[in-house]
């Protein structure tokens, strides 16, 4: 056995050296700079005396890690050969590639530093660490390098690199002949293309060639993100900053007169490619750009001068770039071009506007509306829509509908807002008032805050919270609040700025919690990136579907004037409507296909525009009316049909569309595909139109639109057949391309979404905020975990956060006690729940809405994967919760870990605990930094506190996945941009192939770009007159020749956001309502097929002047029950306004018509007969209150509007409106009234107030036909069916009541088949009473006893449950038992008597088992010395609880240690000291670090700033100097330096011209900021003394931008130009400025910008040596790895060792000399560990291997703790241990080799005492050292260690002797020792001298029964070979 000795010098820094932090401008104190050099030189001499004696024969000492070395033999010249080298580095790296996985040490960095984690949970190709970060699959088993802790693995392939397209001369070519869309998404997903554009050399041919290319693809107009894309990778390659501008140079000197004709193309492309990028990325192109345009401009110049034409067209383009380059410079000198996302657009401005208006050109206004839009006051410039007179000319008629539109969704918020503003400055500081007003145009959403992120098809989704306090009334699933595609406006400075962003997901669950899922704007995102992700937010919302009006104004500023078709008749308003085109050519129809099929034959092919060769209507099936439309539609280039009530519209659309269909060969042309286009307003509208088409074609539709409920459409939507196209090859491969690229980043994305989401669903395990919390703050909360032991390894422990925010509060017992005292009902925060009766279903308006709203198509990439992945992310979910969350609100108990009392929490009381987290998660106010570094113990804090502490550790940690996110948002939101564009290629390629594209209006608005590429050529509009006017604008293509459309502007008009507009501006006027309005032929439907002619008389001729009825409507049977089909009930019952929105209900009307319902119902109608109408959404839901499913399931309940178009046979109508103002609301239009009245076949009963409405002529006029025939009166008549005679007149729902049973009163007297008599009162229903259930008492008796059943009479008789009197045999006990169970089997409830086994009462009842676990407490004498009180159950189960009592022994830094004597484990590892430092760094903070002696950098984020960009470092690092031009500047002087340097300007000293909002002049300088305080307003804090000029009438003051205080400029100037210093012999402090008011550092003011660029440069300076030298840090960190390679990297699959962690850490670029030298310590001592563990494997036995790895363990836990920073108390402490762990290892192995031969028991009790000092407790003294080591030495006197017979000096003697290496000496089976020379390997056999066995072998194999003697010189291996012979060495020795 080889000694081990230890060195127990602690290395490190020298103590007499200082780390420069308090460095001064004399020099002062500092580390040395060759610090970092020593340090690496120390290194590598480290390794080099581990090498040396290589090859040499001379014995040699290796000092591993200057503390345990081990005594080696010599290594002799070739002892090493390649096999063995070989397979020692195989072994090295499966070590490295395996995945360690290592449970209960923390490996976390500090301040926010990645942590790797302590388990993984597999999902979708990654895997989550339990801190929440996640690690990709290929960790396992990948190489070295790879990224760890949330950082991506990009796979390579199994085989190599992945396949990459090529991109060669060939391929360029081929792009170049394809549409510039295909080439524009190819380029861009091709991954050659970066490597291409890279090449700093290219052929002349292949640089003209790629411009072609690149050009081309710039030309697209439909793939916006892939344009994106690609000018970004343009921008940025050797192409455009290099080649390009080599060749264009070049141009000047080409000779080839060919070549310099062919110029100006190329030039026209690089001028094309140059203004899209700039376009695009205008800030970090426009150096690029302006350098090219020099080049050009000189090359152009040159062509001109040699003869060769140069096009005006080029000469202006340059010019526009000179100018946009020009322009962008000037705002980049300024300081005011920050960001690429400053887009600019090469458009000309101005127009036609005649009438001499000088507006801005509509095509130039953006779509959104703006700042100083939000805040002006006059409205902006508006025409009224023209639906009297013809339009101007076609600029006009589209600049009208663009204003008006745009203005219909910009009103309300901007009105809105200005209120709100308005109120904000009424109210003041009163916000609770604020929040309970009620706006009139917008929604507010106050403290709404971004809490989580998701990917969405669009991009990436924000999930925000906000208050819903005052909501708690609102009814989400009818609200129209938050609908999908809802836009909202976000701010957080009174709207001087704000965000847009759109609604892309609603669930009316999240809503009531306050959460919504939006879409931000581009614009929107990119400010998002600049805001703190903790910003609270105001949030208004304006209801305008803004999706449908973003894309109809889209193509209305895109429309070209003379390519919108139909001029004649929309702009013009000529009313001589023209054939269509196509039939100019040939007008030969078929129709025979739509003929009644008795006259398909007799119909043959006519000329269709000659009037006398048409059919007969008889033969088509259509009446005279219908075949005036008919005939309109096919021979007029723009037909109108209006349709009334019942009249067959979609009859008629059918037969048009199915003859156009059937004859396409006249309008569909050959050369190209020209679909039919349908569009309708509503997707119900759109199903039927459809599904009649489908009835005579089968194949070539596609519907594009909301979810369709139709079963059989469902094959033709548009999703469903994008699955089935087949894209061209290169397409296929940028989608697939893509698509990789999304779903990696998707995967890493979620997962920081996870880990965002964790942050409101509960706390957060201590583990994930661990980098987040102060270095004594850790310590002080891990004192409770540290007295409680070290984590047991497979078993679940309490969560310290859990304990110190909840169970370690008093809030607990409190809650206890409340129990106990009876409080059990009570709940915090938590309102009574009450079981709801299940209501009917209504279609909720918010569901029908966002049905119209949302469109389906084959965008959505992550549908298809949905379903197959929702189940792996909800278990991902559930593990990482499991992981990062000590308490989840989710949970239905929260549980408690389980305490040495005992005592557990009554269920109530969690409740209240429950109630309280989310209350506190909820809360946003957290604890000030300040506020944190006061705290010394974290326990000692009061609950309030400890949660202001905790959720400012989750800021921190919120604040670090959002930096990360940022980066991944961009990524996915670029990839998911480029798919859509690729995806809408699938579209195109469908839509294309179809002969019949039907689309709601908001489907043609969101396809409107590639409707303009699919040209259909007839377009048919079904319920034309409800679609605005631009909405049909836009839909149109140049190519369509055929407009036709359908629909009745009597019934409903296009809905409008303002009123105003609407009736002011005509903007409700359709497109179908102002052609009839302008006399352009139509034709009206006269036979209605619905309603019965008591009904029909309603409409006619009060609204409609002819309406006729068909005879199929004259033959109705009468309604049951009710003694007319017809009926108006008058009441004067006022309304009810609700409380969210201007809705109404009136309750009256509500229960008469429920009652109404329910008499008709039990009339035996089915309840899909009966329909229920309201005018108002609030009835709706009135009327769905009274409504319990049970009864009125399947009836029909809603509002007028979501109507049209349907009818059924019974209608029932509540009109609602009943006020004393005598207010009718929209009851006065007759287009509702038409649709309300003409919805019913057989009968339609009418609610309302008939006076009130009698003041409106038509409701007037219809009152009076209603009295004509009695139809009309207070109070309906029921009709007893059973009884005719007796009738009921009901005027109010109470009168119902005389019929309860829908006949009358009478009682029914049926008697049953079980004797009773039926209790019913008369009903028409059930007349045989089959279905009759009797509900009387059952009479039947059930036991013995005579007890009765307690049933009643149709329920089965159950088991006697009576309780009575019973003996419980086992315990002779008397108990209530139910009568009819086995006492036998009852448990009896009486207290146990039985004693436990250590004489406690037990306190579990009798029939249940006796307690296991005794809680009774009483005194132990602990091993410490030490009594403690503890639980009884300890003593049985033979262990002792932990020890209390304070440690108290002084540490070496001179403080007492605040641990206990088990957390400090009996004194062997004391505490960290948590003395605060609190001296002040040169940074201006205060250290942070607790007892330290040289204050470490800084490790706060870095303050400094500048009007450019922020340092994102640590503080303590240094800053890297910004380089852009210096800012400062004014009229008067300007700044020519960089922005780090000093100044080469004076302050300017002139009075700023600028006014404040108040409407004073402002009281600063001239290119200062201005303060925001005002000379007038604010006096008395302007005009308080200070310097003492502040009193001036003239002073100017200056307001520093880092505190906000306000100084008088020339004492201001002057404080800042004195040095801090006293007198002439003290020097000056290295330091910033401060305010003399607060002293804070002044680090953002221009004007100071010279002292301050001064100070920083001198700060930096300290930085820099501080830190030490990069190049040093450099090499010390090559020099550190290299040597973990050497001596553990083989190894990483060992269990508790940190190599990785030490890899990670040398991965971070922000090392210091010191960090290193805490690396060097922590990994000097996992080697020393390594070797003890070498010895644990191989010479211990396992018994006692066990109980020295749990020694180890314990060292290992210490030594890798977050907060191991090697001070003298911590290597003391760790070196005693270590030397213990030294000695007991040699024990063990000395027992071990003696265990074997049977000799420990000569030496049992000199054993047993050198054991029990080894492992007693407390520290291992240097006594104690001496007396183990003494014991060791005699011990080897008794114990040789061989076996040989012969004492450890003999082997020495006898091996070094004869001189061969190891692996010579071997033993035959009885252990008798022999030698073979030479090679070592066996040739011969022989007998053993001794005990005549068989020795040695052949051929260098041994027999089998002998082995290596390994007790002679250590080798494990024979020594025939040099592979063998190197196995003898542990690489550990190399």
């Amino acid at each position: 056995m080889e000694r081990l000795t230890i060195n127990t010098r602690r290395r490190g820094p020298s103590q007499d050296e200082d780390t420069g932090q308090y460095e001064n401008a004399t020099g002062g104190r500092g580390k040395s700079q060759g610090g970092a050099q020593e340090d690496r030189r120390r290194i590598e001499n480290r390794g080099k005396k581990q090498s040396s004696g290589k090859g040499q024969g001379q014995p040699q000492e290796t000092d591993v890690g200057e503390g345990v070395g081990v005594q080696r033999r010599p290594i002799q010249r070739g002892e090493r050969g390649g096999k063995g080298a070989r397979r020692a580095e195989e072994e090295k790296s499966v070590a490295i590639g395996g995945n360690r996985e290592k449970k209960g040490v923390r490996s976390a960095r500090r301040d926010g530093a990645q942590r790797s984690g302590d388990g993984m949970v597999e999902w979708r190709g990654g895997y989550y660490d339990r801190h929440g970060g996640r690690r990709d699959k290929g960790t396992k088993g990948a190489g070295k390098g790879q990224e760890r802790n949330g950082g991506r693995l990009l796979s390579m392939g199994r085989g190599g690199p992945p396949h990459v397209r090529k991109l060669g001369y060939k391929t360029l070519e081929e792009l170049s002949e394809k549409d510039p869309s295909e080439v524009a998404i190819t380029l861009s997903s091709n991954p050659a293309l970066q490597a291409v554009l890279g090449e700093t050399h290219m052929r002349q041919d292949l640089v003209e060639l790629m411009c072609l290319v690149v050009s081309k693809a710039f030309k697209s107009r439909i793939d916006r993100g892939t344009l994106q894309h690609l000018a970004g990778i343009v921008k940025d390659s050797a192409f455009l900053r290099t080649i390009v501008p080599h060749y264009v140079a070049d141009m000047a000197s080409e000779f080839n007169p060919v070549r310099r004709k062919h110029y100006p193309q190329h030039l026209g492309n690089i001028l094309t490619l140059v203004s899209e990028v700039l376009s695009i990325f205008p800030a970090s192109s426009v150096h690029a750009v302006s350098m090219l345009l020099t080049l050009l401009q000189a090359s152009i110049n040159s062509l001109r001068a040699s003869g060769v034409d140069i096009l005006p067209q080029m000469e202006e383009e340059m010019e526009n770039l000179k100018g946009l380059v020009n322009h962008l410079q000037e705002r980049s000198r300024e300081g005011t071009l920050c960001s690429d996302r400053d887009t600019y657009a090469l458009l000309a401005t101005g127009g036609d506007n005649p009438g001499g208006e000088q507006q801005q050109d509509f095509r130039t206004i953006p779509i959104y509306p703006t700042p100083e839009e939000l805040h002006q006051e006059e409205k902006p410039f508006l025409r009224p829509n023209l639906t009297s007179r013809c339009y101007t000319n076609t600029h006009l008629y589209l600049d009208t509908h663009f204003r008006l539109l745009r203005e219909d969704f910009v009103r309300p918020l901007r009105e809105g807002i200005q209120q709100l503003l308005w109120s904000q400055m009424e109210m003041g500081r009163n916000d609770k008032a604020l929040r309970a007003k009620r706006f009139d145009d917008i929604h507010v959403y106050f403290d709404t805050k971004l809490v989580e992120m998701k990917c969405a098809s669009a991009g990436i989704a924000y999930i925000v919270k906000f208050d819903t306090k005052l909501l708690k009334f609102v009814r989400w699933q009818n609200s129209k609040r938050l609908l999908y595609g809802s836009l909202v406006c976000l701010s957080y400075d009174h709207f001087e700025s704000f965000l847009f962003a759109t609604v892309s997901d609603r669930d009316p669950k999240d809503l009531q919690k306050g959460k919504i899922q939006l879409i931000f704007t581009e614009e929107s995102r990119r400010k998002l990136a600049t805001i703190q992700t903790d910003q609270s937010f105001l949030m208004v919302e304006t209801s305008a579907y803004f999706e449908a009006y973003r894309y109809v104004l889209e193509g209305l500023q895109e429309q070209k004037e003379d390519e919108l078709p139909f001029q004649r008749y929309i702009v013009e308003c000529s009313s001589d409507v023209q054939p269509p085109v196509y039939l100019r050519r040939n007008d030969t129809y078929d129709l025979s296909s739509i003929a009644d099929h008795g006259c398909k034959d007799k119909i043959v092919p006519f000329h269709s525009l000659q009037p006398d060769a048409w059919p007969s209507m008889e033969k088509l099936g259509l009446d005279e009316s219908q075949m005036r439309a008919f005939q309109l539609a096919l021979t007029k280039e723009l037909a109108i049909i209006q349709g009334p009530p019942g009249t067959g519209k979609t009859y008629v659309g059918l037969k048009i569309a199915q003859a156009l269909l059937n004859n396409q060969d006249l309008w569909r042309p050959r050369i190209r595909t020209s679909p039919m286009l349908v569009v309708c307003y509503t997707n119900h509208a759109l199903d039927q139109f459809l599904e009649g088409i489908c009835k005579f074609l089968r194949r070539g539709i596609v519907r594009v639109g909301g979810r369709s409920n139709s079963e059989v459409l469902k094959q033709f939507n548009l999703r469903e057949l994008s699955h089935h196209v087949k894209l061209p090859s290169n397409l296929h491969s940028a989608n697939s391309e893509i698509l990789k690229q999304l779903h990696e980043v998707q995967k890493e994305f979620e997962s920081h979404s996870i880990k965002m989401s964790m942050l409101l669903k509960g706390i957060l395990h201590e583990h994930v905020l661990e980098g987040f919390i102060s270095y004594q703050h850790w310590n002080t909360l891990c004192q409770r975990r540290m007295q409680d032991g070290f984590v047991t390894y497979g078993e679940k422990k309490p969560s310290l956060m859990m304990e110190w925010l909840v169970w370690g509060c008093s809030v607990v017992q409190q809650g206890a006690t409340d129990n106990a005292n009876g409080n059990e009902d009570f709940e915090i925060g938590e309102s009574m729940e009450v079981e709801e009766q299940d209501l009917i279903e209504i279609a909720e308006e918010a569901d029908l809405i966002q049905a119209e709203r949302f469109i389906e198509d084959n965008t959505d990439h992550r549908d298809i994967q949905k379903e197959r992945n929702k189940k792996a992310m909800e278990d991902a979910v559930r593990e990482v919760e499991e992981m990062m969350l000590a308490v989840k609100l989710e949970n239905a108990e929260i549980q408690p870990g389980q305490s040495d009392e005992g005592w557990e929490i009554p269920r109530e009381h969690k409740k209240k605990i429950k109630s309280r987290i989310k209350a506190e998660l909820e809360n946003s106010s957290a604890m000030t930094e300040e506020e944190e570094d006061a705290i010394f113990d974290v326990w000692s804090l009061s609950l309030a506190d400890r949660w202001r502490l905790y959720r400012l550790w989750v800021t921190r940690y919120r604040a670090e996945l959002r930096v990360k996110s940022m980066e991944l948002e961009q990524a996915y939101q670029n990839a998911a941009d480029r798919l859509a564009d690729v995806r809408r290629h699938e579209s195109l390629s469908v839509l294309k192939n179809a002969k019949v594209i039907g689309m709601t209006t908001t489907g043609a608005a969101k396809f409107r770009k590639v409707l303009q590429e699919v040209c259909p050529c007839v377009v048919i509009v079904e319920e034309a007159a409800e679609v605005l006017e631009a909405h049909i604008i836009t839909t149109l293509s140049q190519a369509c020749e055929h407009l036709i459309l359908i629909g009745d502007h009597q019934q409903l008009r296009p809905s409008t956001t303002v009123y105003e507009l609407a009736k002011n501006f005509s903007l409700e006027v359709s497109m179908f309502e102002r052609l009839v309005k302008i006399e352009i032929p139509f034709v009206r439907l006269s036979y209605q097929h619905r309603m019965r002619p008591d009904i029909a008389r309603l409409l006619t001729p009060h609204i409609y002047s002819d309406l006729q009825n068909h005879p199929s409507v004259m033959d109705y049977e009468d309604i049951k029950g009710l003694n007319t089909n017809l009926f108006f009930v008058e009441h004067n019952h006022l309304e009810e306004e609700i409380k969210d929105g201007r809705s109404r209900k009136n309750q009256h009307e509500a229960m008469f018509v429920v009652r109404l319902c329910r008499y008709l119902l039990l009339q035996e109608y089915k309840p899909e007969q009966i329909t229920i109408l309201t005018t108002y959404t609030g009835q709706l839901y009135c009327l769905r209150e009274l409504m319990p499913a049970s009864q009125f399931s399947g009836v029909k309940v809603h509002v007028v509007d979501k109507y049209q178009g349907e009818e059924n046979d019974i209608v029932l109508l509540s009109l609602v409106r009943s006020n004393k103002e005598g207010k009718v609301g929209f009851l006065n239009s007759s287009n509702r009234v038409c649709v309300a009245l003409s919805r019913a076949r057989k009968g339609f009963f009418c609610i309302g107030n008939s006076v009130m409405l009698s003041q409106v002529e038509l409701w007037s006029n219809i009152f009076h036909t209603l009295r004509e025939k009695g139809q009309i009166g207070a109070a309906l008549t029921l009709c007893c069916q059973n009884h005719p005679d007796r009738q009921i007149k009901a005027a109010c729902d109470d009168d119902f009541k005389q019929a309860p049973e829908g006949g009358c009163n009478l009682p029914c007297e049926f008697r049953l088949d079980c004797g009773h008599v039926c209790t019913r009162a008369c009903h028409p229903y059930d007349a045989e009473h089959k279905k009759y259930k009797c509900g009387k008492q059952c009479t039947k008796i059930l036991c013995d006893l005579g007890h009765r059943c307690p049933l009643v009479c149709h329920k089965p008789c159950p088991k006697c449950p009576v309780k009575v009197e019973k003996i419980i045999p086992k315990c002779q006990h008397k108990q209530m038992v139910p009568c009819h169970q086995d006492p036998e089997t009852f448990v009896c409830q009486e207290p146990c008597q039985k004693m436990l086994q250590c004489g406690h009462p037990c306190d579990s009842v009798c029939g249940k088992p006796c307690t296991k676990q005794c809680l009774a407490k009483i005194t132990f004498k602990l091993r410490c010395g030490h009594s403690q009180q503890g639980p009884c159950f300890y003593k049985i189960l033979g262990k002792e609880p932990n020890c209390w009592t304070p440690c108290k022994q002084q540490l070496k830094c001179g403080h007492d240690c605040k641990g206990n004597c088990h957390g400090c484990f009996q004194g062997r590892y004391h505490f960290s000291c948590f003395h605060q430092c609190e001296r002040l760094l040169v940074c201006s903070h205060k250290c942070r670090e607790p007892c330290t002696h040289d204050c470490p950098p800084c490790k706060r984020p870095c303050e400094n700033c500048c009007i450019h960009s922020k340092c994102k470092k640590p503080c303590g690092q240094p800053c890297v100097p910004c380089a852009e031009p210096c800012a400062w500047k004014c009229p008067h002087l300007s700044c020519s330096k960089l922005c780090h340097e000093p100044c080469d300007r004076p302050p300017c000293t002139q009075p700023c011209d600028k006014t404040l909002k108040c409407g004073h002049p402002c009281i600063g300088l001239c290119g200062d900021k201005c303060p925001t305080k005002c000379r007038i307003c604010n006096q008395d804090e302007v005009r308080e003394i200070f310097f003492g000029t502040e009193d001036d009438p003239e002073a100017c003051f200056i307001q520093l931008e880092d505190c906000g205080h306000i100084f008088e400029s020339t004492g201001m100037d002057r404080w800042m130009g004195e040095n801090q210093q006293t007198n002439d012999e003290e020097q000056v402090a290295i330091k910033l400025k401060e305010c003399p008011k607060c002293r804070t550092p002044v680090r953002k003011n221009l004007r100071y910008g010279s002292h301050i660029n001064r100070s920083l440069a001198e700060i930096e300076a300290v930085k820099k040596k501080i830190n030490g030298h990069q190049a040093d840090i450099k090499e010390y960190k090559k020099a550190l790895k290299k040597w973990w390679e050497e001596n553990l990297g083989f190894q990483m699959q060992e269990e508790y060792m940190q190599e990785e962690y030490i890899i990670d850490r040398l991965k971070d670029p922000n090392l210091t000399a010191n960090d290193l030298w805490i690396l060097e310590n922590k990994l000097d001592f996992e080697i020393r560990v390594k070797k003890l563990q070498k010895i644990e494997r191989e010479n211990m036995s396992e018994m006692h291997a066990f109980t020295f790895s749990k020694h180890v363990e314990e060292f290992m836990q210490w030594l890798n703790n977050a907060h191991q920073k090697f001070t003298d108390q911590q290597v003391s402490d760790l070196q005693r241990e270590l030397m213990r762990l030294t000695l007991l290892a040699e024990l063990n192995a000395c027992c071990h080799m003696a265990d074997k031969r049977g000799g420990t028991d000569k030496a049992q009790s000199e054993i047993q005492t050198t054991r029990n000092v080894l492992e007693k407790p407390g520290q291992f003294t240097d006594q104690d050292e001496h007396q183990v080591r003494e014991a060791l030495k005699d011990l080897d006197d008794k114990l040789p260690r061989t076996g040989l017979g012969i004492s450890e000096e003999e082997r020495k003697m006898i091996v070094s002797a004869v001189k061969l290496p190891p692996g010579h000496w071997y033993k035959c089976p009885n252990g008798h020792v022999y030698l073979i020379t030479e090679c070592g390997g066996a040739m011969e056999s022989r007998r053993c001298p001794d005990c005549n066995a068989t020795i040695g072998g052949s051929n260098h194999a041994l027999v089998s029964d002998n082995q290596v003697a390994s007790e002679m010189d250590g080798a494990q291996h024979a020594a025939w070979s040099e592979a063998n012979n190197l196995l003898n060495f542990d690489p550990l020795d190399f």
